[in-house]
């Protein structure tokens, strides 16, 4: 009797890192540790926390291998990952938690670490911002080797995977990754997660294809199921038919040869046919992702968010660390500018300061709101940057802006602190430019008289089509109405760049659609100076810009700005993009 052919399932995620992958299903399920608990003598308080320090020492020995470990195949860029866990392991702040729990509760330190822990990956998993969020992931990654430490048992080693794995797992921590021999690794997919995760960053590091955010992939997919990954488009096939990888061979290699086509720009300038000059900066976290960015030849950095520090410190770090870093940024850029974001948390995601809750921050206190009460904050934050722009082309943009009030108030703050560091004798650029982020639509109404007091405008279009649509992105039940091809969408953000441009200041655009190919040349015609994107989305958009002359592109845009839908707006960009590009695997 013929074995019966087991039924094709496709599965929906979240595309991470790109490219496709074919082999067998290993399901990582991480074993929930089983955290002892009882209760101790006041007289063993100081042999548990000797316990912990001990445990401390071999975690960071542990942790420290790792590093270099990746240090040597990828590179310091990759490895900083590291860097951040170690100082996660050191946290002062939590280790003082954790011994006032032990001498406070009498319990056994392993239990009270725990504890400790899991407060701050609730607090953090509370975090709006996606990147702020996707930290978790390395604060678990932490405690999961701590408590292995103190435990005594031994951390599962992914080293030791079959050939022609695709490891599918609830999450995957960084340390997964780096343990894992991409000899036989073909790429892997998570129940949970989102494109900044640290584990997704180091997937596009090794150009290994990822999908991310598939909910329940883990109770659908078993370990041995033949399974074919797409990470362009993520999806994932359980027994793929012979027809579909067939295709799906067909479409890889000509993704490889559109990729080397892509490339061959990335030296060239970035302008269209007809010589319009339009930058192509990065988004970058840190000092760690600029190896990556200045290997593309980007010019210059669009937008530098400065959440990680804070997040790294757990609390707000020292004038110095700010400095240190934003140093770091800026003398790596060199002569190309450097966008640093002012602090974005806020309200229930206040890092390391439960003084205020609120059940929607996403319309709360955030942001320059948080800033604005919290002067002693936003002045430390504010001298470290004016100190770094005396190292570097560096301009600042506030965040959040919803109207000239807060603008006025922000740059007051400015002033004040600019004042103190001359009274102090100390450098900092004197004509340093101030922008505004242009993310809320009570901003993109007055975009003329926030214009006036700005040097320059950037349009946050992950909050702008979040807070136009009334769409929660996190939220999967309404997630599917978040459109950036709404005809409302387009035609605001074609209204901040002409108010920009009627003023006479330039306007980028940060946020996912200034990387994706189609957009990019749209909003390109509608007049943008500077596109902010992820280095790796840079070869295929300066290739497309390349290839586009202008008039077309504002052309462009009067016909997508008639479109009554989405739909036919998509239709036009693509059919813009296959016109200027042509068949290139002709």
């Amino acid at each position: 009797m013929s074995k019966p052919v087991s039924k094709e399932i496709i599965l929906e995620g979240i595309p991470a890192s790109p490219g496709v992958a074919h082999g067998t299903a290993l399901v990582y399920l991480q074993n929930q540790l089983e955290v002892p608990n009882f209760d101790i003598a006041e007289t063993a308080v100081e042999s548990e926390m000797e316990r912990l320090e001990q445990a401390i020492i071999e975690t960071r020995a542990e942790i420290t291998a790792v590093r270099n470990k990746v240090a040597e195949s990828l590179g310091d860029g990759e490895a900083a990952i590291f860097d951040a866990h170690l100082m996660v392991l050191e946290d002062s702040a939590l280790i003082s938690e954790v011994a006032s729990e032990v001498r406070n509760l009498q319990k056994n330190v392993e239990h009270c670490y725990n504890n400790v822990a899991q407060r701050y990956i609730s607090f953090f998993s509370s975090m709006e911002d996606e990147y702020l969020k996707e930290r978790v992931s390395d604060i678990r990654d932490v405690t999961r080797r701590l408590l292995h430490n103190l435990i005594g048992m031994q951390k599962v080693n992914l080293g030791d995977i079959p050939s022609d794995s695709i490891v599918i797992s609830e999450d995957i921590t960084p340390s997964d990754t780096a343990d894992m021999d991409r000899s036989k690794l073909l790429g892997f997919a998570t129940d949970v997660g989102g494109k900044t995760s640290h584990s997704v960053i180091m997937a596009r590091s090794l150009r290994i294809p990822a999908v991310v955010g598939m909910h329940d992939a883990t109770k659908h997919i078993k370990s041995g199921d033949q399974i074919l990954l797409d990470g362009h488009d993520g999806i994932i096939v359980i027994n793929p038919t012979q027809e579909r990888l067939y295709k799906y061979g067909k479409l890889a290699t000509e993704r490889k040869k559109l990729d080397t086509i892509y490339a061959s720009s990335i030296a060239e300038p970035s302008c269209t046919k007809d010589g319009v000059a339009i930058d192509l900066m990065a988004n970058v976290e840190g000092a760690q992702d600029m190896e990556q960015a200045l290997s593309m030849q980007l010019d210059g950095v669009g937008l530098f968010r400065t959440e990680g520090i804070f997040l790294r410190h757990h609390g707000y770090p020292s004038e110095e660390v700010q400095y240190d870093e934003y140093v770091a940024v800026a003398k790596a850029s060199g002569s190309n500018p450097v966008i640093i974001r002012t602090l974005d948390v806020g309200g229930d995601k206040t890092i390391g300061d439960q003084r205020v809750k609120e059940d929607n921050s996403f319309m709360g206190f955030r942001a320059i709101r948080f800033c604005l009460e919290n002067i002693g904050i936003f002045k430390t934050q504010l001298r470290a940057i004016l100190r770094a722009s005396a190292n570097g082309n560096v301009k600042l943009m506030y965040p959040m802006i919803s109207g000239v009030v807060e603008l006025r108030r922000a740059n007051e703050v400015l002033e004040s602190v600019k004042r103190e560091l001359r009274e102090q004798g100390i450098a900092f650029d004197e004509n340093i430019e101030v922008g505004a982020m242009v993310e809320v639509p009570s901003a993109a109404i007055v975009v003329d008289l926030i214009a006036e007091q700005a040097d320059f405008l950037s349009i946050g279009t992950n909050d702008l089509i979040q807070y136009l649509m009334a769409v929660d992105r996190l939220n999967d039940r309404v997630a599917h109405l978040y459109d950036p091809a709404h005809p409302a969408v387009l035609r605001t953000i074609k209204a901040i760049i002409d108010g920009g441009n009627q003023a006479k200041i330039p306007v980028s655009i940060c946020g996912e659609i200034a990387g994706e190919p189609m957009f990019a040349a749209l909003l390109v015609g509608m007049g943008a100076s500077s596109l902010s994107l992820t280095a790796s989305s840079l070869p295929e958009v300066k290739y497309l810009i390349r290839q586009i002359n202008m008039k077309a592109a504002q052309q462009l845009v009067v016909d997508v700005l008639e479109s009554n839908s989405s739909a036919k707006t998509m239709d036009l960009l693509e059919s813009f993009k296959n016109d200027s590009i042509g068949d290139l695997l002709k």
